[in-house]
Formats: structure tokens, C-alpha cells, sequence
């Protein structure tokens, strides 16, 4: 089983930014993609960025030249870069890990991290 601890969030102002971060321990898997999800009050939860361990990576169109997503394989950590953040961001920010391409509709049966709150205050 793989655990998930992320690190990071906060209050911040319109056009502030923030990090954030997730290490992965237990069984790890190899090939693998880490990346993050977002979960609004009221909405589904919504595939942010991810990148494989050879530095592969995908963004959502709505963060897209904002976020930066980049990973240090030697610590198994992912790490997310919030840059002109906007109200819309807010949300619970979660980490994840899987052998193959993250997918909008990861099953929560999977291993998530516990999630961290991300507020922008207009």
C-alpha cells in the first residue's frame, strides 16, 4: 500500500502564491505518475496536473502557465507551484500515485493523501 502525505496550502490573497508538496512511502510502484486533484465544496474533484518519473507532464486548461508541477524521485515527492492564484482555486488539494496515467475519475478506493485547503481571497 502507498501512503500519502501532503504538505502545504493556506489563506492567500488574488494573484499571491503558494507550494505545495506530497511524499509517497510503502509500496511504490515503477513506472509511476504522481500528480494532484482538487475538490471544491459542491464539485467533483478534478485532475490538477500530473507528471510520470520521466518528467512527463499535464495540466488542467484552467492552470495551465499558472501551476508548475515538478517531482524529486530520489525523495518519491511531488511538488506543486501555485503561481496568480484566483478564488476559483480554492479547494482541498490532494495527492495521488498510480502505475499508469492519473485519469479524471481516480476511484477513491485508491490511495489519496488526507488532503490540504487551499484558500484565495478575493
Amino acid at each position: 500500500q502507498v501512503q500519502l502525505v501532503e504538505s502545504g496550502g493556506g489563506l492567500v490573497q488574488a494573484g499571491g502564491s503558494l507550494s505545495l508538496s506530497c511524499a509517497a512511502s510503502g509500496s511504490i510502484f515503477r513506472p509511476n505518475y504522481m500528480g494532484w486533484y482538487r475538490q471544491a465544496p459542491g464539485k467533483q474533484r478534478e485532475l490538477v496536473a500530473q507528471m510520470s518519473n520521466g518528467g512527463r507532464t499535464m495540466y488542467a486548461d484552467s492552470v495551465e502557465g499558472r501551476f508548475t508541477i515538478s517531482r524529486d524521485n530520489s525523495k518519491n515527492t511531488v511538488y506543486l507551484q501555485m503561481n496568480s492564484l484566483k478564488p476559483e482555486d480554492t479547494a482541498v488539494y490532494y495527492c495521488a500515485l498510480d502505475p499508469f496515467p492519473l485519469v479524471a475519475t481516480r476511484s477513491l478506493s485508491r490511495p489519496w493523501g488526507q488532503g490540504t485547503q487551499v484558500t484565495v481571497s478575493s
